[in-house]
């Protein structure tokens, strides 16, 4: 069915499924390369958006939260068992966004309404960021798909050099050898060199 749609989530997915495999307790206080996130932060604010992208995929209107904006990401808010549960809420949103009807119309999310394509892409590349920022935030290789890392450099390109307030940092400058990693990571906002101050040189 995937290929019915747009773009995949599940390469994405995936690639968060098996960072979380290697984070300890110990990285949950570590710095990332969102601004004044923690790594524990940065967790809780994945689970809340592959909710609320799985309901935006789903139409559901409804939904708690639907209307309003995404709290700011904590990782006093964090469950417990947030090792066995977001791999399962990640799956829902891959799963949710495989329906075609997913990509038609209209979609809501955070009290945002806009086409559902762009919704799509949107969710796709909060998934791929911020899989990039949990990787290099807990010291773990990270790889992206091509063709999504294509579409994201499309849709990032047509944002303001300064940034969107909220949304993604002034784009940082690349050369011409940059990767397409490395140009998507710095289009949202972010050094694509970046490191943790204590990560091995």
């Amino acid at each position: 069915m995937a290929d019915r749609v747009p773009l995949d989530f599940d390469p994405p997915v995936r690639r968060i499924r098996a960072l979380l495999l290697g984070i300890t307790d110990d990285h949950l206080t570590a710095p990332t390369p969102c601004p004044d996130w923690t790594v524990g932060d940065l967790l809780d604010h994945i689970m809340s958006l592959a909710w609320a992208f799985t309901q935006a995929a789903q139409k559901r209107t409804d939904a708690p939260g639907t209307d309003t904006a995404p709290p700011q990401p904590s990782a006093a808010n964090l469950s417990r068992h947030w090792r066995s549960r977001l791999p399962v809420v990640l799956e829902e949103l891959s799963t949710a966004w495989k329906d075609p009807t997913a990509w038609e119309g209209t979609a809501r999310a955070g009290g945002v309404t806009m086409p559902a394509a762009a919704m799509g892409t949107v969710a796709i590349n909060e998934v791929t960021m911020h899989g990039w920022d949990l990787a290099r935030a807990t010291g773990q290789e990270y790889a992206a798909d091509p063709r999504i890392l294509e579409t994201i450099i499309e849709f990032l390109s047509q944002g303001p050099a300064e940034g969107t307030p909220g949304f993604l940092g002034p784009v940082f400058p690349t050369d011409d050898e940059a990767t397409l990693l490395d140009q998507a990571v710095a289009l949202a906002g972010r050094n694509p060199h970046w490191r943790p101050l204590s990560a091995p040189h």
